[in-house]
């Protein structure tokens, strides 16, 4: 028994009272803090020397506490990743505020109340939005391409403020106004060279669908002695990727001995830029040789409000893009520029989304070209659609379980380190735009891929917050786009068109863990009778994206050399499979 109760009692009551003020002045100040963090907010305007007009689209804030960029072209998905924060505005007036508080969903922290206090680099931009009244009834608002492949931060016409280095202080309310006094300079055209042409068309099959006139384009690399040989037509390829201002890899002049240096954290390469250079230079160097294969390489342009381009396929949401390139582009091309004008002689290579439209270009149109080259393809079989089958798992975020909540990874190097989640890309996505309008990866392949939602736009596949798939969407893309699906579905009728015109190539360490659906593909590819498919899968060992099936060369290499790979092949198939009577001879000089 103690000695003195009393006291005991005294000090164990005079110490609970002390432990509950402690307490009650810790909540006091985390709600201080939280009211003075919703309280921060930042207010963003326009001038009328901008526009005297009202203007829609998307109101970012950029926070960065790293000053060798501006904050505009720091938000990515590694690591190293800067803020970003969104807001939708219909109308904005000039001089009207947009304003960004702690309720605005941001990336990579969630809210404004999560920004720690400190000394930062803020910037705001106007991402513009251009009204559509398409042929399906629907009025929606998207940004238009302007000629930049559909880069928010380098959009032309887009408003943007200067950065401000300003200090933030957590703990006292306050509003900062940045003024969007900015704006992005139109696009300087590139020049036609003797080799690279830019051509333009305006496409009545998208005019009609957009409500608007749309131009698809094409930069065109011609074959050495074009001019010198009149009569000769070519054989075309198609070598499809990601939006060009032109024709990309091609250098008439030497490496310039002047150039910098700089380093690739991809390859973990010193002067990589030198080596493009090298590369480029010797691809002219090849294309101009006696023994090169004569024919017209295009590549397609074919941004839209969406993206940077159209998947190549007709799309519920992006319109009819698949018929537009192989009706009217082609035909166009061709006539101008002396093609041969038949599928027997055309042929279709690329890498990563241009993969996946190599293939599908192949299997949606198989008697208009003669064979494809699909290199680490985007998904094409959503049993994997990278780490997510979306016929059978509920959760793209997470894997499912009963108790806990396992994130699925976005993208690994080629250790498998990753550097960002599924849940981190798309809410990166959502911060930059709503209703799928960020003009970004996992925004496009929804509208390509899903049919229109009752507003409009693109139905998703899953909630963007949470992760949650929707089976019905999951039903249409699978009837639509599963490319694997759709070959063992229809390969009693496809199978004969297709033998011997599909080649796969992808690294088994590909960064967005695209070799997984082609595991798929080649599983029914390889097990195919009547007929056999009759081409060629192979991965890459330890080869990340976008491995294009050059075992000899390390990947940072064989990505330069696509066309000295595989033109000589498609002319040889060509030889091979052309129809009794075909020009064989007046483009080979």
């Amino acid at each position: 028994m103690p000695k003195n109760p009393l006291r005991i009692c005294l000090s164990i009551g005079l110490t609970a009272t002390l432990a509950i003020l402690f307490l009650a002045s810790l909540s006091c100040r985390t709600e201080t803090e939280g009211k003075a963090n919703v309280l921060l907010k930042f207010a963003v305007s326009f001038p009328s020397e901008r526009s005297a007009a009202a203007l829609d689209g998307r109101v970012l804030l950029l926070i960065s506490n790293d000053g060798s960029a501006e904050p505009r072209f720091q938000v990515s998905d590694g690591a190293a990743t800067q803020l970003v924060f969104g807001i939708d505005v219909d109308g904005l007036a000039p001089g009207a505020e947009a304003v960004i508080d702690a309720s605005v969903f941001g990336y990579p922290l969630a809210s404004l109340a999560d920004l720690p206090a400190g000394e930062y680099y803020v910037q705001a931009l106007l991402n513009r939005y251009e009204t559509f009244a398409r042929s399906d009834g629907h009025t929606i608002k998207l940004p238009p391409d302007k000629g930049e492949g559909q880069r928010w931060n380098a959009k032309p016409g887009n408003l943007y403020s200067a950065p401000e280095k300003i200090i933030i202080d957590p703990m006292a309310a306050r509003t900062v106004r940045l003024s969007l006094n900015k704006e992005i300079p139109p696009i300087v055209p590139p020049k036609d060279t003797r080799y690279i042409k830019h051509v333009k068309i305006r496409s009545e099959r998208l005019s009609q669908f957009w409500g608007r006139p749309m131009e698809l384009g094409a930069c065109l690399l011609l074959p050495e002695g074009f001019d010198e040989h009149p009569e000769a037509r070519y054989p075309l390829i198609v070598f499809h990727g990601h939006f060009p201002a032109t024709f990309g890899g091609f250098r008439e002049e030497p490496p310039d001995p002047d150039l910098k240096p700089d380093y690739s954290d991809r390859f973990h390469m010193p002067g990589y830029n030198r080596v493009e250079q090298e590369y480029a230079h010797q691809f002219y160097k090849d294309w101009t040789g006696q023994d090169f294969p004569r024919v017209i390489v295009m590549e397609i342009q074919h941004a839209n409000p969406y993206y940077d381009d159209s998947y190549a396929v007709n799309s519920a949401n992006l319109g009819p893009y698949g018929d537009a390139i192989v009706r009217e582009l082609i035909p166009y091309v061709e006539k101008t520029f002396r093609g041969l004008g038949q599928g027997w002689a055309r042929y279709l290579y690329g890498g990563s989304t241009g993969g996946w439209e190599a293939l599908a270009a192949q299997i949606f149109y198989p008697d208009e070209f003669n064979g494809c080259v699909a290199a680490c393809p985007d998904p094409i079989d959503f049993r994997a659609y990278t780490v997510i089958d979306i016929y059978s798992q509920k959760n793209a975020y997470y894997a499912d379980g009963p108790w806990k909540k396992t994130p699925r990874p976005g993208q690994r190097n080629d250790l498998g380190e990753v550097a960002t989640t599924l849940e981190q890309a798309n809410h990166r996505e959502l911060a930059l735009a709503s209703r799928g309008r960020s003009g970004d990866q996992w925004d496009v392949w929804q509208a390509v891929f899903s049919p229109v939602g009752d507003d409009g736009y693109p139905k998703p596949i899953w909630d963007k917050r949470t992760g949650v798939i929707d089976p019905q969407v999951a039903a249409y893309w699978k009837e639509h786009y599963d490319l694997g699906a759709i070959l063992r579905r229809d390969w009693k009728t496809l199978g004969p068109k297709l033998q011997g015109k599909i080649r796969i190539y992808v690294g088994d360490m590909d960064n967005f863990y695209l070799n997984n659906a082609v595991y798929l593909v080649e599983s029914f590819l390889e097990s195919t009778k009547d007929p056999y498919y009759a081409g060629d899968v192979a991965y890459g060992d330890r080869a990340e994206h976008c491995w294009n099936g050059d075992p000899t060369r390390p990947n940072a290499l064989s990505r330069l050399r696509y066309h000295q790979m595989y033109i000589p092949q498609a002319v040889e198939r060509m030889r091979k499979t052309a129809p009794l009577g075909a020009d064989l001879t007046s483009w080979k000089y």
